[in-house]
């Protein structure tokens, strides 16, 4: 499986014939006239077979830049091949930024979990359950409108996450939210690389591994 991140929460990921978006970012320059940078380079020429939104914010949801005319998924429930798992963006049960999916599916024989923008204060006993054990945790990290480190570590660990894929934390494009080091500090095995993608069976065999592509 190829795993490639664009930025912020959006990833695509590719076995065979069959590739997966996740929380696609469109255009981001309003950002600016609050203060905050968003330099991610855009989505573009890329297509997917299945897209999924996490919920509906700008930095997650601009579905028109994906082509291949893709099954778009962007609720809790079982989907087929999908299962998503209603959650909160915040601490307070959605009431401040809304609702969140958590979607779960198997991709080459690994089960992935992409979080999203998950900001409750702990991950709950039914989600838990839901999700199962995951092979490939794709988890923010950075704080602010989401959980830090602590949470996600915990979640990792929780999951018996083989893979541990951090985003949504600050990087040389952005200039809000913590950086990924308070996460990765957390565990032995960190694999921080020098491309935005990354094959999965060409990874160090270590477990649990926490992965860092470079930033687009």
């Amino acid at each position: 499986m190829h795993v490639e991140w664009y930025g912020q929460s959006a990833f695509r990921l590719a076995a065979g014939e069959r590739s997966v978006f996740i929380d696609p970012f469109g255009d981001m320059s309003a950002l600016a006239s609050r203060g905050l940078e968003f330099t991610y380079p855009p989505i573009e020429g890329v297509e997917a077979d299945l897209l999924l939104v996490t919920h509906e914010h700008r930095d997650h949801n601009a579905v028109e830049v994906v082509g291949g005319d893709p099954r778009v998924v962007r609720l809790a429930g079982t989907h087929d091949d999908v299962l998503g798992v209603a959650s909160e963006h915040d601490d307070e049960a959605g009431t401040k930024r809304g609702p969140n999916t958590i979607f779960a599916f198997t991709l080459d024989g690994v089960r992935v979990a992409h979080f999203g923008d998950f900001g409750q204060a702990t991950l709950r006993d039914e989600q838990a359950a839901a999700l199962g054990t995951v092979d490939l945790l794709i988890v923010p990290v950075g704080g602010g409108v989401t959980i830090g480190a602590e949470q996600a570590a915990e979640i990792a660990g929780r999951l018996q996450a083989r893979w541990i894929v951090p985003m949504h934390y600050r990087t040389h494009r952005t200039n809000f939210l913590e950086p990924v080091d308070a996460f990765a500090a957390r565990f032995e095995h960190v694999a921080r690389l020098d491309a935005t993608g990354f094959e999965l069976d060409q990874l160090p065999d270590e477990r649990p591994l926490v992965v860092v592509p470079a930033a687009p």
